[in-house]
């Protein structure tokens, strides 16, 4: 195992904003999803993100726009930014493996390992400590893994067929892929020139043992903002935080 030093920590990160975000229409009819502001924060999400980038040792971070890209560059432009950013635009669509290798080969540094982030996570936890899980375990790549509460009210029964409770918006009992990546620098090179490397390298690295998963900490605030309920439920989960 792998004995963790802040020289293997990533300061340089991916953000993916090329999303349409058709799902969260018709907040994203005139912004990428990236600049939608959840109500009450004064901040867009890709604002947030690269702030929490910052705090966590990033000093170079490349976003990879696509829909309304100059909505982004335009606001990048204005902003006071706590890191130095580099927008690069895919000409034609490469997939999402394909893009990421694109924006990566903008890094700064690309002999060092570097984090990545999908364009609409709200989050906050220390990706200080998935970079020292990540280094310990040797991985190649290393999700963060949530578990998102379901939007549904879930019923507990007992042996004989009777409800015994009902669970408002459980946890999943499954961990999902939260969007939030630490990748070794050979990484790049194992992405498709075009593709979805969730279908490819990713089941590949598996195999191998060569992918690790991070489970966010218990009590780590983790949203994807996907839906106009998304927006909403953020707000007020926010808004009861005092973030």
């Amino acid at each position: 195992m792998t004995h963790p030093t802040t020289a293997s920590r990533p300061v340089q990160a991916v953000v993916l904003a090329g999303g349409q975000g058709s799902r969260l229409r018709p907040y994203t009819d005139d912004r990428p999803k990236p600049m939608v502001e959840i109500p009450g924060t004064g901040t867009p999400i890709i604002g947030h993100q690269l702030v929490w980038l910052a705090e966590e040792g990033v000093t170079d971070v490349v976003i990879s726009c696509g829909h309304l890209a100059e909505v982004l560059q335009d606001w990048l432009k204005s902003a006071d930014l706590p890191v130095r950013v580099t927008t690069v635009v895919e000409t034609e669509p490469l997939g999402r493996g394909g893009g990421l290798k694109y924006a990566a080969a903008h890094l700064p540094h690309p002999d060092r390992p570097w984090y990545a982030t999908n364009g609409d996570i709200w989050t906050r936890f220390s990706l200080r400590d998935m970079a020292d899980f990540h280094t310990e375990r040797d991985a190649v790549a290393t999700l963060a893994l949530a578990r998102p509460r379901i939007p549904w009210g879930a019923v507990k029964t007992d042996g004989f067929g009777h409800i015994t409770d009902f669970i408002e918006a459980p946890p999943s009992t499954f961990e999902i892929n939260a969007g939030v990546y630490v990748f070794s620098p050979e990484f790049a090179g194992l992405l498709p020139e075009r593709g979805d490397h969730e279908r490819t390298t990713f089941p590949r690295l598996a195999r191998e043992r060569r992918l690790a998963g991070f489970p966010i900490p218990q009590g780590a605030y983790w949203r994807a903002i996907d839906t106009a309920k998304d927006l909403t439920e953020a707000a007020k989960e926010l808004a009861a935080l005092g973030r």
